[in-house]
C-alpha cells in the first residue's frame, strides 16, 4: 500500500465537477491523469439532476426532489428528475468501476455538505428549507443516510480504494453570518447557531466512520475551526482568497494535523503560469506561518481553484494536469 493510501489522500486532485456529458471519457481524463488520487466526476452539463444539488439530491433518502422554475423542491415522492439523478450517478459509477480495475490508494467522491443544501432546496411552500430548523434536522439525517449507502457502493464496486468523501459547503459562511437570502430576496435568513452548524456537520461526516473527509467551500473566510471540529481531516478552498489574517486559524489547522487542499490553479480558461510559480504562494504561505518545509508534500494536497464545469474542455484536460506537476514542484523543491 503506497503513503497516500495511509495518510488518505493524494498530492493532487480535482474538485469535482468537469465540462462536457460524456462520463467514460471524463472518469478515462480524470483516472488517467491522478494516478494517486483519482475523484468521480460531475458532469453538470447535461442537465438537471447532473448538477451538484440535483445530484445530491436523488442520493436522500425518503426525501425527494423536483425541478421548479425557481430550483429544486422538495416534493411527496421520487418522480422523474429524481430517477434522472439517480441514474446518472449510476452511469459515473459504471464508468469509475470500469476504469479504476484493481486501484489501490484514495479515491475521492464528492457531495453538497448540509447546510449549503438546506440553503439551495425549497421547501413546499417555496421557501428556503434553511427557513425551519426541523426540515434542516431532516434533511441533514436523510443526507447521511444517503451518504453512508453512496460510500457503501463505491467501496463495494472498487473494493481496493481508501474512499475520501468530500462535501461541498459553498454557501456555509453565508449561513453562519445570516446571509441567505429569502425567496422574495428582500430579506435574508436569521444566521444559524454554529453550534448547531457543526452538530449537523458532525453527523454527516461521522457516516464515513473515521474515514478520510474534506469539506470544500471556495467562498472567503472558510470557518476552519468549526470544521475541524465537526470532523474534517481537510479543507479545501480557493488559495486566492486567503489574507494573512487567516495565517493564525490556517497554522493552528496544519499543525493539528489538518491538510490543505490548496486551489491555485484557475478553473477558468486562460494561461498556466509554471508549475512552480502556481504553488509560489504556498511556500510564501509556509514561510509566513514559520512551518517546516519538508511538511509540505505532506500537508498539501494541489487542485483547481472550484470545480470545471465552465471550462473548456481542453483547458480542464490541462488544468489537471498541471496540478499534478504543480504538486511535484512542491514534493521536490519544497523551499
Amino acid at each position: 500500500m503506497s503513503e497516500n493510501s495511509q495518510t488518505g489522500f493524494g498530492p493532487a486532485t480535482g474538485i469535482g465537477s468537469l465540462p462536457g456529458q460524456d462520463a467514460r471519457e471524463a472518469v478515462k481524463t480524470v483516472t488517467g491523469t491522478f494516478e494517486d488520487f483519482p475523484f468521480l466526476p460531475e458532469l453538470p452539463a447535461r442537465g438537471p439532476g447532473a448538477d451538484m444539488i440535483g445530484r445530491t439530491a436523488g442520493m436522500l433518502v425518503e426525501l425527494y426532489a423536483r425541478v421548479e422554475p425557481s430550483g429544486w423542491r422538495l416534493g411527496d415522492r421520487p418522480g422523474r428528475d429524481t430517477r434522472r439523478a439517480r441514474a446518472w450517478l449510476r452511469e459515473d459509477l459504471d464508468a469509475l468501476e470500469e476504469f479504476t480495475q484493481g486501484y489501490e490508494g484514495p479515491l475521492k467522491v464528492q457531495a453538497v455538505g448540509p447546510w449549503t443544501l438546506a440553503a439551495a432546496l425549497e421547501l413546499r411552500s417555496g421557501e428556503a428549507v434553511l427557513s425551519d430548523a426541523g426540515a434542516c434536522r431532516d434533511l441533514a439525517a436523510s443526507l447521511a443516510e444517503g451518504l453512508r449507502q453512496h460510500l457503501a457502493e463505491v467501496a463495494r464496486r472498487i473494493p481496493g480504494a481508501d474512499v475520501v468523501l468530500q462535501l461541498d459547503e459553498p454557501s456555509l459562511t453565508a449561513v453562519l453570518r445570516g446571509r441567505v437570502r429569502t425567496a422574495s430576496g428582500y430579506r435574508t435568513h436569521r444566521a444559524v447557531d454554529r453550534q448547531v452548524v457543526e452538530a449537523a456537520l458532525r453527523d454527516v461526516l461521522g457516516v464515513h466512520g473515521g474515514g478520510p473527509a474534506v469539506v470544500h467551500s471556495c467562498a472567503p473566510d472558510v470557518p476552519f475551526a468549526l470544521l475541524r471540529r465537526a470532523g474534517a481531516r481537510a479543507i479545501s478552498l480557493d488559495f486566492s482568497l486567503l489574507t494573512e489574517r487567516d495565517d493564525e486559524v490556517i497554522g493552528e489547522a496544519v499543525e493539528g494535523g489538518t491538510r490543505l487542499f490548496a486551489g491555485v490553479v484557475p478553473s477558468a480558461d486562460g494561461p498556466l503560469s509554471d508549475p512552480a510559480g502556481s504553488v509560489m504562494g504556498v511556500r510564501t504561505l509556509w514561510r509566513r506561518l514559520g512551518l517546516h518545509p519538508g511538511l509540505l508534500a505532506d500537508a498539501v494536497t494541489v487542485t483547481p481553484t472550484c470545480g470545471l464545469e465552465g471550462a473548456s474542455p481542453e483547458y480542464a484536460r490541462r488544468a489537471l494536469a498541471h496540478c499534478v506537476r504543480a504538486a511535484r514542484s512542491l514534493a521536490d523543491d519544497p523551499e
